[in-house]
């Protein structure tokens, strides 16, 4: 319509032929001219269109918008793509700059909108991983970059799979030698396997990849590439992904190569990877609580905002994903020791390619490192591996380095089935190297400490000779050489008072041995199983019902009898027609006759006298035989409330809660227990996971040797006053909660804290007001107390 009006209009110019009514003249005109404004328009906006369609960003977005609107041009855009890709994989070292940065914006826009034309980029992710794979070292680092992202990103589109993604990036992990790009596919394979494995476990993918990298610390015994298989297994242990025995042997089979690097990082799996695991959890565990209601506080008083909606919105929506992952029941987290499938073999495997072999390759440090594993494994397991104690006889030298380290080791290689002819040489030899006159205190306390660790796991292995020599250091002026005697004095207490003089015996001990209840300790022989601190709860029991009694007006030494069956009321656990149910049933008459007789006419001194023979010797026990049957009754009387009664969960809380009381009053400064555990019966307190280390040995020298700053004594000090909420007052109290709630002072508060310097302009001006103007200020001031204050905060 345009040029038709310009054509008509310059015809008529040209002709002279002007129409009689200028009117149409006029309009003509400007019919022409608002059209030619329009064509520029028109012309102008075609080309803002055509410089948005050239930037990636925008037709990226439109494209996520509506793509089927948008295909050709997509599709011009994949052909440039294409285009580019074969020039570079063409020559990809004299590629130009500009080249490189048109593909690598190329591919972020493909990788961005591929999941809404998957059948035109079907050929797009394995085009990348060839191009990845092929030419990884040459590429440019921030196009090497872009290619790992985009994918990742095509793998949470769901357009590759993980397993894909990972078999492509491993291997160039394995072998580049560009640092950064390693760090980078480590990171994303990490957050890969994380995100497969966060809903549910991912069963599938975890055993190709274990598969993958079992394969890989096997195949090459000898390189360096097992570091990384290493590497990601304790990352996952340590995150909780990879929990299975099938991560342990992968660790297991590292620790067997012959790279120093491997074998180190799969030693320090088996010895600090649980830990790492459990103070990991600790710190997801412990992360601060988000306090809703301060939020909804800050909201309210601060200005409202949509912004602050959100915010509370999302906090509470995260409280409430804790509340459910904590709710969650906890998986059983096992240690890796526990999940060998074959603990001897592997302790053998460790000592044989390590220890005994000449031509290992590791120094002292990571042979020691070697060696505490195989002994925690000799320790947990109890395994037999006798050849490995006369390893230890060379470095039993107060000279040696790290001398601690080997002695602790030893001590956990020590259990009740290692022959006692075995371990007696080594008590000996460290009793001479260590424990004499001539010896520092810090030597001698190292020495005693490990004779003790040593013989409370296997207490037959000390002779009552050299038992009576060390015993005798108990009065040394030295604190660590006094405490270290002590406590091996009091273990043998315990486990072996015979060996022991009559004056270093105890109250306990000898009355143990006159009456018999102390046996002798036998080789091999089990201890029964017992649930630890069940003396606390039945004591509680009794104390509770002797209060109870109290209360009733009975006697509290009674037997409630109505008590004891409302307790069994609901448990079909004892049959009423029972004939036994007393208690012990000799066959023959006469014995129960001569016990009934003892029991009643002679006082229990007397009885224990006549266990005793005329030399006064407690060593050997001569009894009646009708006493024996009274002394089975005895025993099995200590642990009768555990055999007639089945706890509840009730009771197993209190016996928790009960327990926590004991260790926390154990500690305590002035306890004769918390005295017991700091001169070295904590052994026996120690878990059975719990390693034994070179601090533990060395006893208060380490203590001493380490001297503590001002500022943690200071903590120290804290730390050992006891809590005094109890005597604060109640504006002290009432200002904490107010704290802990996130609120603010009053103005009274603040006006009392106020400097004074800055109150002068205020009290001057106060001091020179009318009657009339104070009137109107109080007015004022009564007025908005009424309303709530400025913002109007009553109703």
């Amino acid at each position: 319509l345009l040029t038709r009006e310009r054509k008509k209009f310059g015809a008529l110019l040209i002709s002279n032929e002007y129409p009689a009514n200028t009117t149409s003249i006029s309009y003509s005109i400007s019919f022409v001219l608002v059209f030619r404004a329009i064509a520029t328009m028109g012309k102008r906006k075609v080309g803002a269109l055509e410089k948005v369609e050239a930037d990636l960003p925008n037709l990226q977005h439109k494209l996520l918008r509506d793509p089927q609107s948008y295909v050709e041009d997509f599709r011009a855009q994949y052909y440039q793509y294409e285009s580019h890709r074969e020039i570079f994989m063409a020559a990809p070292g004299s590629s130009t700059e500009s080249g490189i940065i048109s593909l690598r914006d190329l591919i972020d826009f493909i990788s961005h909108v591929a999941d809404c034309y998957s059948d035109i980029v079907k050929n797009f992710p394995q085009q990348l991983i060839e191009m990845l794979t092929a030419h990884h070292a040459a590429l440019d680092p921030e196009l090497r970059e872009k290619i790992v992202g985009s994918l990742v990103l095509l793998r949470k589109k769901d357009i590759i799979d993980s397993v894909k993604l990972i078999q492509t990036l491993f291997p160039i992990l394995v072998s580049t030698p560009s640092k950064t790009l390693r760090e980078l596919l480590f990171q994303k394979i990490l957050s890969d396997l994380r995100a497969s494995n966060s809903k549910a476990t991912n069963h599938k993918l975890n055993r190709t990849i274990q598969t993958v990298l079992f394969n890989l610390v096997n195949s090459d015994r000898s390189s360096s590439k097992g570091l990384w298989a290493v590497k990601l297994t304790r990352e996952l242990w340590k995150r909780q992904i990879w929990t299975d025995a099938k991560a342990v042997e992968i660790m297991k089979e590292a620790s067997l190569t012959d790279n120093e690097k491997v074998v180190i990082g799969g030693v320090r799996f088996f010895l600090g990877g649980d830990k790492e695991r459990e103070e990991m959890e600790d710190e997801s565990s412990g992360d601060e609580a988000i306090d809703v209601a301060r939020l909804r506080h800050q909201v309210g008083v601060n200005k409202k905002s949509k912004k602050k909606a959100r915010q509370v919105e999302k906090a509470i929506i995260m409280v409430k994903k804790k509340e459910r992952k904590r709710n969650q029941p906890h998986a059983l987290n096992f240690s890796a020791l526990h999940l060998l499938h074959d603990p001897q073999g592997f302790a053998e495997g460790l000592f044989s390619k390590h220890l005994q072999n000449t031509k290992s390759k590791l120094n002292l440090e990571q042979k020691l490192l070697v060696l505490q594993l195989i002994s925690r494994l000799v320790g947990l397991h109890k395994l037999t591996l006798i050849h490995l104690y006369s390893y230890f006889q060379k470095y039993l030298t107060p000279r040696q380095p790290s001398v601690t380290s080997f002695l602790a080791s030893l001590a956990q290689s020590t259990h009740n089935l290692v022959p006692p002819d075995v371990i007696e040489p080594l008590v000996q030899k460290i009793a001479n190297e260590f424990v004499s006159e001539a010896s520092a205190a810090e030597v001698a306390s190292a020495g005693l400490n490990a004779i003790r660790e040593i013989c409370t796991r296997q207490p037959l292995a000390m002779n009552e000779t050299l038992l009576q020599d060390l015993v005798m250091y108990k009065q040394s002026k030295d604190k660590g050489v006094m405490m270290a005697a002590k406590g091996l004095l009091g273990l043998y207490r315990k486990v072996g008072a015979e060996m022991l003089k009559k004056r270093d015996r105890g109250k306990d001990a000898a009355m143990g041995l006159r009456s018999g209840n102390i046996n002798e300790i036998r080789f091999g022989e089990e201890a029964p199983g017992e649930i630890e601190g069940i003396e606390l709860l039945e004591k509680w029991k009794e104390e509770e019902q002797r209060k109870k009694r109290i209360e009733m007006g009975l006697p509290p030494d009674g037997v409630d009898e109505e008590d004891e069956d409302a307790n069994w009321a609901n448990w079909d656990v004892e049959e009423e027609d029972s004939d036994d149910s007393g208690g012990w049933i000799n066959v023959e008459s006469d014995a129960e006759i001569e016990i009934s007789d003892i029991e009643d006419d002679e006082p229990p001194a007397k009885k224990m006298k006549q266990g005793r023979d005329n030399s006064g010797d407690d060593r050997e026990i001569k009894k009646n035989p009708a006493e024996e049957p009274l002394e089975a009754i005895e025993r099995t009387s200590l642990s009768k409330f555990v055999t007639t009664r089945i706890l509840t969960p009730a009771d197993l809380a209190k016996l928790a809660e009960l327990r926590s009381q004991a260790s926390v009053s154990a500690l305590l400064p002035g306890s004769k227990s918390g005295r017991a555990r700091q001169a070295g019966q904590s052994s026996s307190n120690r878990h059975i996971d719990d390693p034994l280390t070179a601090a533990e040995i060395e006893g208060l020298a380490a203590l001493s040797r380490e001297k503590a700053t001002r500022e943690e004594k200071i903590a120290h000090a804290k730390g050992m006053k006891t809590d005094r909420d109890e005597f604060k007052s109640k504006i002290a109290r009432k200002k904490e909660r107010k704290q802990e709630q996130g609120k603010s002072t009053t103005n009274k508060e603040k006006a009392r804290k106020k400097n004074f310097l800055m109150t002068l302009g205020k009290a001057k001006s106060k001091g020179k007001r009318s009657l009339v103007e104070t009137r109107r200020v109080l007015k004022v001031h009564q007025e908005r107390s009424k309303r709530g204050g400025r913002r109007g905060n009553k109703g």
